[in-house]
């Protein structure tokens, strides 16, 4: 009994207790709605150095950096959309975690539903080819010669019963 308790309430505080961000306490600003607001933009950011992690989540010195000048951008007044202008036309559209749906952009967003499509065709293709097949065409081809009935008697003859030895 005091074993599932114990468990119980292990589990229930870690699964109430917030994910770790990498975010200094000397980072965060005075105004908690400005807070908020370089929170959410910091988890659009994508860290260069770790590129598969938000600057909000990564430990890195570039992430640090993105995370302070986000925050200055919005303490001297930018808005959200300004913010992540600036840091596109520095660092380029790779430092965006999901790119925008723009034309130079239109393949990167089109080509896995594109892939996805054309494997189903594929696929679709290939059970019809199969479902067609020789046999499948003519059922003639599916009946054997006289010989090959002859031979199939023989070999059928020739086989020792289950229950027999070898």
């Amino acid at each position: 009994m005091k074993r599932t308790f114990l468990l119980a309430f292990v589990v229930a505080v870690l699964a109430g207790s917030p994910a770790a961000y990498a975010v200094q306490p000397d980072e965060i600003m005075a105004d908690p709605v400005k807070e908020a607001r370089a929170r959410d933009l910091s988890r659009e950011l994508r860290c260069m150095v770790c590129q598969n992690q938000s600057i909000d989540d990564s430990e890195a010195p570039l992430a640090r950096d993105l995370r302070l000048l986000v925050r200055e951008r919005i303490a001297a007044g930018d808005s959200d959309a300004q913010v992540i202008d600036f840091l596109v036309a520095r660092y380029g559209e790779f430092v965006l975690l999901k790119p925008r749906l723009e034309p130079h952009t239109l393949l990167l967003w089109l080509l896995p539903p594109l892939v996805l499509a054309g494997g189903g065709v594929a696929l679709w293709l290939n059970s019809r080819r199969r479902s067609r097949s020789a046999f499948g065409r003519d059922p003639s081809l599916m009946k054997l010669t006289a010989e090959e009935e002859q031979r199939l008697e023989r070999l059928i003859a020739a086989e020792p019963a289950p229950d027999k030895p070898i």
